[in-house]
């Protein structure tokens, strides 16, 4: 994919040094005065997950342990599965609503935390239920049922009708699909016993329609669902099934391309029934990471096929431990352990999906369609 962002390349460097440096809390997306954005809401997998699977003991997907956040405040681990923050923190910071997106898991929770979004993301899930059951993590459907009494939490504090002006007005991001791929399919490989791949995307896709229309009956109306990553080129999948020179495992990128253009169509085919005051947008992260992944010095980046714990093969989770050594600097990597991607490279990640030209059919993420208007809705901070 050498070359498919050539118009943006020196504007993305140049954007680069200043967003991986800025201590800054302020608002980066310019936000119309006629328009608000209360809170940012989580569903999904280790990719979002800020700290909710810490007190699953039963659960091999979990991360609140070193090295895990060595570079978060104080180098303290808190089940974010990076080095550092994670995309659901930069989301929140880059509207301007807050630095950290708490999980909704967390004891110490406070009123203005539930006002302005939470994490409902568990590392390990994914759209098929029996990716959960293997990673011992509730389903998906769990997250959906603690959305609810998240709401019932929001009416306590601020009474009804504000609470369907957060709903409807906050920015809700869907983020699943790997595990599905990379674990139940094609490593543990129990759903292609029963599947092939076009069948089982299908499954996928049915499920992910079915959880972004309970989001719209309980009242959501900006949501953005994130398709698919390049799976097969993530450290552990090279090692898996790349064979002896460790190439991207070509047949699990095959699965997320089909899963991607069915989810998209899927999501397409929901918004006649979702009425004229509702958006519902597929953001494309594939190509984008995987131009990270295939040209990383473009992008300040030397390692791209091994990541930054133990020997970076396939050390992910409970692999990547304490007793593990780990890069000595992860700013060179795009991956933190064999399956995470580095708070460096989620950053980039999020500068790239923003500057697609039009922003569809792979919209960034806060491109205008996720936040109402089409035009001149906002303008980008660098």
């Amino acid at each position: 994919m050498k070359g498919r962002y050539p118009s943006t390349v020196s504007f993305l460097l140049v954007c680069v040094h200043v967003f991986l440096w800025s201590s800054t809390t302020e608002a980066r997306v310019k936000i119309p005065a006629n328009k608000t954005v209360p809170a940012v809401i989580v569903f999904g997998d280790s990719i979002v997950d800020t700290g909710n699977n810490n007190n699953n003991l039963l659960s091999p997907a979990r991360s609140n342990f070193p090295p895990y956040g060595r570079d978060f405040r104080g180098g303290k681990p808190t089940g974010r599965y990076s080095n550092g923050k994670v995309p659901s923190d930069l989301l929140a910071d880059e509207l301007g609503i807050k630095e950290l997106l708490p999980p909704y898991a967390a004891p110490n929770l406070t009123p203005q935390d539930l006002l302005t979004g939470v994490c409902f993301a568990v590392g390990g899930v994914g759209y098929d239920p029996l990716t959960s059951k293997l990673a011992a993590v509730p389903p998906l459907t769990d997250q959906l049922e603690k959305f609810k009494e998240y709401i019932e939490k929001l009416k306590a504090i601020a009474g009804e009708e504000r609470t369907k002006f957060i709903l409807a007005n906050s920015v809700i991001f869907v983020v699943l699909s790997s595990n599905d791929i990379a674990n139940t399919y094609f490593t543990a490989r129990v759903r292609s016993l029963q599947y092939d791949v076009p069948a089982y995307t299908d499954f996928m896709v049915s499920h992910a329609s079915e959880f972004v229309k309970a989001l719209f009956e309980l009242g959501t109306r900006r949501i953005a669902v994130l398709g698919a990553p390049p799976i097969g080129c993530v450290p552990s999948q090279r090692t898996l099934g790349g064979g002896k020179e460790r190439n991207c495992y070509e047949q699990e990128n095959e699965a997320a391309k089909l899963f991607n253009s069915k989810l998209s169509a899927s999501l397409d085919s929901l918004k006649p029934n979702i009425g004229p005051d509702a958006r519902i947008v597929y953001v494309d992260i594939y190509y984008p990471l995987l131009d990270i992944i295939q040209n990383p010095t473009q992008y300040g980046f030397k390692i791209a096929k091994k990541g930054c714990c133990g020997t970076g093969l396939i050390e992910a989770a409970l692999l990547c431990n304490p007793f593990d050594t780990t890069c000595v600097d992860e700013t060179d990597y795009v991956f933190w352990d064999a399956y995470h991607p580095t708070e460096k490279a989620y950053r980039v990640l999020i500068i790239i999906s923003n500057s697609s030209p039009g922003c569809s059919p792979g919209v960034g993420l806060f491109c205008p369609e996720i936040l109402l208007d089409y035009k001149n809705m906002y303008t980008r901070k660098c």
